[in-house]
């Protein structure tokens, strides 16, 4: 965070500065007392099930004394601090507001990110693409919420010199408060999918949550969408700004000529006439078009192909997407971080595009968030893996039997109860030369499965 006054502090959050000179500033702000190595703004955010008003004692005790909290609560621990005190009706408002205002005040070109399914992967891609010119700074591990978005924001300083944000949304209308603080410069939508259709009710809502963020690209701006998604008119329809598309052989910006490997995806990725060789270091096809929505962006903030496609060959993505990995022997394709149908249906088509000399074993664990479509998409999920040729399947509890009833008949199919009677099955049955592929939603925990090998248990 670049240094700021007590006084900007106030103003921009809202509220009112208790105690402490206005003109001293501090440059570093936080909202977990776990974390705290003084000399922070500490703010106390509160929550459906937390409250941090209730652990300023702990905030207190931080090796080094704060420089202030951000407040909407007095209690008795604030009596004997010496460090300055903004009171706001409400932290997390207030919070937005200050990022809203510190957004403005930074004068960089900023990217947004949102999408259903790729967005992490996507802002790795654009960051490293926009770091063959600029410093940059992206959204880190999953802060992408309406409490996320403003820390990446306030955690940008001096040297950053352009930002990308992913955007996440699971409601209405959150898309459009993450727009209004981050006033992005450019947007890109990864796609629209099923992917917290149980809030949303279907995918036709949530293309219109996620081109909220396209509609408040300014006239001046660019929005990139994919050129093989059905709902990419309709959004562009509604925006204001230059629209581009990136796509495998379609869209405005191309990649053209896959050969998959296990270190990658060589392809042409092409551009008005011009075509440069690329790669990408992810064995993934849906990675690649990805890739052409992030040359996409860099090209309109001015770099060359050849600049984007550097930037492509140079990416390492967030832990956890399609890292290849050898646990007891046995090789996994680990994409354990989250899943959604279209995320693991990718993943399915990468498990069948690489090469392996033995068998290719799904290990998925349950999506979240699909309301009364689950039944319907864990099925449709476990027929796309007889599609795919995979030749074991092994799903947990309830929804792992509706996903072995979608591939009944066409695939070796085992259901467990746990990640512990998995890892044990593949201790067992898993050869040398099989690959195995494990996915799931982050509450299905499917990285315990090589926990639970590594451990032997």
């Amino acid at each position: 965070m670049k240094p700021l006054t007590w006084s900007q502090i106030a103003e921009w959050s809202g509220g009112l500065l208790l105690q402490g000179t206005p003109a001293e500033t501090v440059a570093a702000l936080s909202t977990d007392t776990r974390s705290l190595k003084g000399g922070e703004l500490f703010v106390a955010l509160k929550g459906e099930k937390f409250d941090a008003h209730e652990f300023l004692e702990q905030a207190l005790q931080a090796p080094a004394p704060l420089a202030g909290m951000l407040l909407h609560d007095l209690p008795v621990e604030t009596e004997s601090f010496r460090g300055a005190i903004v009171r706001v009706k409400d932290t997390l408002s207030g919070l937005q507001h200050l990022a809203r205002h510190y957004r403005r005040e930074l004068g960089i070109p900023i990217v947004g990110i949102t999408g259903s399914s790729g967005k992490t992967s996507t802002k790795d891609l654009v960051r490293g693409v926009l770091a063959q010119r600029w410093r940059v700074l992206a959204t880190k591990g999953n802060l992408n919420n309406h409490i996320g978005v403003p820390l990446t924001l306030l955690s940008m300083d001096a040297t950053t010199e352009a930002g990308v944000v992913e955007m996440g949304m699971n409601h209405s209308g959150e898309i459009e408060v993450l727009a209004e603080i981050a006033a992005p410069d450019g947007a890109i939508i990864t796609n629209v999918g099923v992917a917290h259709i149980e809030n949303l009710g279907s995918r036709e809502a949530i293309a219109l949550e996620k081109g909220m963020l396209a509609e408040a690209i300014e006239p001046g701006g660019w929005v990139i969408l994919p050129a093989q998604d059905d709902f990419t008119e309709s959004i562009r329809a509604r925006c204001r700004a230059e629209v581009l598309t990136g796509g495998v052989e379609t869209g405005d910006v191309q990649a053209r000529n896959l050969e998959i490997g296990w270190d990658g995806v060589k392809f042409d990725l092409s551009f008005g006439g011009e075509s440069v060789p690329s790669f990408i270091p992810v064995p993934a096809e849906h990675m690649v078009r990805n890739a052409t929505l992030a040359a996409a962006a860099g090209l309109r903030m001015g770099l060359s192909l050849s600049e984007a496609a550097a930037g492509l060959s140079q990416i390492e993505l967030t832990g956890g997407r399609l890292q290849r990995k050898t646990v007891a022997g046995i090789a996994f394709i680990d994409d354990s971080y989250n899943a959604n149908p279209e995320s693991v249906k990718a993943a399915l088509r990468t498990l069948r595009q690489l090469p392996v000399a033995g068998r290719r074993i799904a290990v998925l664990g349950r999506m979240a968030e699909l309301g009364d479509h689950a039944l319907e998409q864990h099925v449709l999920v476990g027929r796309a893996a007889a599609e795919n040729g995979i030749d074991i399947l092994v799903g947990i509890g309830e929804e792992g039997a509706q996903l072995a009833s979608g591939a009944a008949g066409a695939v070796d199919t085992h259901v467990f109860a746990d990640q512990a009677q998995v890892a044990a099955f593949l201790r067992e049955h898993a050869a040398g030369e099989d690959l195995v592929l494990l996915k799931g939603s982050r509450s299905a925990r499917m990285e315990t499965v090589l926990s639970y090998l590594n451990e032997g248990i």
